[in-house]
């Protein structure tokens, strides 16, 4: 306890010694006092004036505030494309901000002049703004000030539209610079777009070749006659295996079945041949009941005779077989069996004949559809890339002309919507002179008078105490 009461009364000392030896002596106080009075004299005399003598003003506040969500729309064109409009929020950039670009705008000079122009009080510009941006927040504060709280409030009023109308103004400028912009480039798909369905109509008109459907169609007709030429084949097959044993049968060779047939086909033979089985017919059944010398079997005899001699004229005319062939053709001809075995031949053979006839007719179409194909497949190869750079051409210009629309339904992309949180206020009291901070002001610079003055008293002893004992 002594040796703290010991460090106790060294201090006061010291500072006594400190103010003691400071301290002028009692004449040179009002030398001092002659010295700091006019300081403080001149710094409240101009403290009253300003508090007297200042004009009244008063501050008009509002606060806007930007919406900081963004739009977005798609439309799908069915069988064509797909359109979409993205509007990205303002405040999606980390190196542009809305808030200090209309910070700017609301400063502008044109702004201020149009704001003036609406108030009509004959300036002609609105003083500038006092804009202060909220950190982590999409608010703007904006004041204004004016000689009365209306005028104020009408300065902040008239800001405010001038600002907003100057914002409706760029977003038409835009819209209409863009929609100028995006028509030419219309115009420029539109002209690709015709200039590719001309392709198209030129290469269809000049091919024959309309759609793909039309080559498959033909590519599919080639794989039809293929299936007929082998179901032709198995039929003329069959055909050929039934005349050649129904020739087996009759013991007929093949020139011979050939002639056979060339007499079947000729009507005058097989008019005389009717006759001559009608008469032979006849002449059958009468001797049975009569006797060969008996004058009906001697004309049925002589009747049958002249037509199995014109029968055989006939032939010999037609096929240039012997006699005894035509003779044998004949008796074959008129015996019932046998004829009938004739028929099934030359009805089968007419069957093979056609099927012969349409086998040759279908190969001839695979041959010449086959020297086709090559060049089918590359005309389709053709017409199906020109169908797709049509289809493209008509996407992207679908898409555009939706697009267009779509676009604007946004108008608010580059310029975002500004809502007013806080119309502009009607003050109730003035904003300046403020009698407040002009008296802490006027204290404060007498209070830092008073302290220099006491330096220079000290400095002597502060000097002594800081410099080095000897």
């Amino acid at each position: 306890m002594s040796h703290e009461s010991t460090l106790a009364e060294r201090r006061l000392l010291r500072l006594w010694r400190l103010i003691r030896d400071g301290l002028p002596s009692p004449g040179r106080y009002r030398r001092y006092i002659v010295s700091v009075a006019p300081f403080l004299i001149g710094i409240w005399a101009l403290t009253v004036f300003y508090i007297v003598a200042a004009p009244v003003s008063y501050k008009s506040a509002m606060t806007l505030i930007l919406p900081g969500s963004g739009a977005g729309g798609s439309i799908n064109l069915a069988s064509i494309g797909q359109a979409m409009s993205q509007t990205s929020s303002a405040f999606s950039s980390p190196t542009l901000s809305p808030t200090e670009n209309y910070k700017r705008l609301l400063g502008a000079d044109l702004t201020l002049q149009r704001g003036a122009e609406r108030l009509e009080d004959g300036s002609d510009a609105l003083p500038k703004p006092t804009i202060k941006l909220v950190d982590q927040t999409n608010l703007i504060m904006v004041s204004i000030t004016g000689s009365t709280p209306d005028q104020a409030r009408e300065r902040l009023e008239a800001l405010r539209h001038a600002f907003l109308n100057l914002l409706d103004r760029l977003r038409e400028d835009e819209a209409v610079k863009r929609e100028a912009a995006d028509l030419l480039r219309l115009d420029e798909l539109e002209q690709k777009l015709q200039q590719a369905q001309l392709r198209v109509l030129q290469f269809q008109g000049e091919t024959g070749l309309a759609t793909l459907d039309q080559f498959n169609q033909r590519l599919g007709r080639v794989d039809a006659l293929q299936i007929s030429e082998e179901q032709l084949l198995r039929d003329a097959g069959r055909e050929n295996a039934r005349l050649e044993r129904l020739a087996s049968l009759l013991g007929l060779s093949e020139a011979q079945a050939r002639h056979a047939q060339l007499l079947k086909a000729d009507p005058l033979f097989q008019s005389l041949l009717k006759s001559y089985a009608d008469v032979s017919t006849q002449w059958t059944q009468a001797r049975a009941t009569l006797g060969d010398r008996h004058l009906r079997m001697t004309e049925l005899g002589a009747e049958r005779d002249k037509l199995r001699s014109a029968l055989v004229e006939r032939g010999r005319a037609l096929t240039e077989l012997s006699l005894r062939a035509l003779n044998d053709f004949v008796d074959l001809a008129v015996n019932g069996s046998r004829e009938r075995l004739m028929d099934e031949w030359m009805s089968s053979a007419g069957v093979s004949a056609g099927a012969g006839a349409a086998l040759e007719s279908v190969r001839e179409q695979i041959h010449r559809s086959s020297r086709e194909t090559d060049r089918l497949v590359r005309e389709a190869a053709r017409l199906s890339d020109l169908m797709r750079e049509q289809q493209v051409a008509e996407a992207v210009f679908s898409s555009a002309l939706a697009r267009l629309d779509t676009n604007k339904s946004d108008p608010f992309a580059s310029y975002p919507l500004v809502q007013t949180f806080e119309p502009p206020s009607l003050p109730d009291r003035p904003a300046s002179p403020s009698v407040k901070l002009a008296l802490a002001g006027a204290i404060v610079a007498s209070m830092m008078i008073i302290m220099g003055f006491l330096l220079l008293w000290l400095r002597q002893p502060i000097i002594q105490l800081l410099l080095p004992k000897k």
